[in-house]
């Protein structure tokens, strides 16, 4: 395979950004030792996979949809919004993209019915729930805001958290969904924000998110919200005894998402001014949870 055809084939997965998946994952295995102190390393891996395999399907769908709405041809990219570019520029790959992510998600589903199977029923509401978030994001939810809101964050956070959880121990606890808030408003957060750049070629084929509806003025301050209320459960998981002390090694962040709120609300409609916000975003979304991961593990 040469090259540039390996190019086009991993571009609608977004190579670059799955990383997110794994830090979430992470953070489930992580509440599931605390809360027992075993560790299956064979359920870690499955579960990184099945994460994996979600958020490829999701990127490699929204890649295709995007596409085929007619969407990619008039969005602004740039490094963290607006897709990959692959199929503006390689068309004929889009059916290609629509079967990696088929197949992404038919891995995702094979993997939590295997946890199911071996762990217990009580996965399947997530599991479900998880899969048609990941086809209907797209294609439903964008055009419903406040779903469009927190979907992101419900998918990478309570589904995938607790989901990584259930698969270590079969059960669920407190501090598993306490945890699982951490990624849920950041998660959410990470979308809001991408978003922004994208709010004149969103409306013009249906969708109605935050930006869209409220401006990107008032949506700077639901982000700012949103980072508030996941530095918010760490703190008072630790307050109530749910989350161990060391829990507050996410809250280190704080360097990031104290500049980045600030720099969405003052720089909410001037866009290459935003940037840095932006990557700043990324960031606080791939450590926190890793943190405070750490810090449950050390318990």
């Amino acid at each position: 395979m040469k090259t540039n055809d390996l190019k086009y084939l991993l571009g609608p997965m977004r190579v670059p950004f799955l990383i997110l998946a794994p830090a979430c994952v992470l953070l489930g295995v992580a509440t599931a030792f605390f809360a027992s102190g075993m560790f299956h390393p064979w359920y870690a891996i499955l579960a990184f996979i099945g994460g994996i395999a979600a958020h490829i399907s999701v990127n490699a769908l929204n890649e295709y949809f995007d596409f085929k709405s007619g969407l990619d041809l008039k969005t602004q990219r740039t490094p963290f919004s607006g897709g990959s570019g692959t199929l503006p520029a390689k068309p004929e790959m889009a059916h290609t993209a629509l079967i990696i992510g088929l197949v992404s998600l038919a891995v995702a589903g094979l993997i939590g019915l295997y946890f199911t199977a071996v762990q217990g029923w009580g996965l399947l509401p997530l599991g479900l729930l998880g899969l048609v978030v990941i086809y209907v994001y797209t294609i439903w939810l964008t055009r419903l805001p406040i779903l469009c809101l927190v979907a992101p964050g419900l998918g990478f956070g309570t589904l995938m958290v607790m989901g990584s959880h259930f698969a270590q121990n079969g059960s669920y606890t407190l501090a598993s969904f306490v945890a699982s808030l951490v990624p849920f408003f950041l998660v959410s957060n990470l979308l809001l924000l991408n978003q922004f750049p994208d709010v004149e070629a969103d409306q013009s084929i249906g969708r109605k998110h935050f930006p869209i509806i409220a401006g990107r003025k008032v949506s700077s301050y639901i982000y700012t919200a949103f980072n508030a209320a996941a530095y918010l459960a760490i703190l008072l998981g630790v307050i109530f005894k749910v989350l161990p002390v060391w829990s507050l090694l996410g809250l280190l962040t704080l360097v990031l998402a104290a500049p980045a709120s600030l720099g969405a609300i003052r720089n909410a409609n001037d866009l290459p001014k935003l940037a840095p916000a932006m990557g700043q975003n990324v960031l606080i979304n791939i450590l926190t949870p890793v943190l405070v991961a750490i810090g449950l593990f050390i318990r």
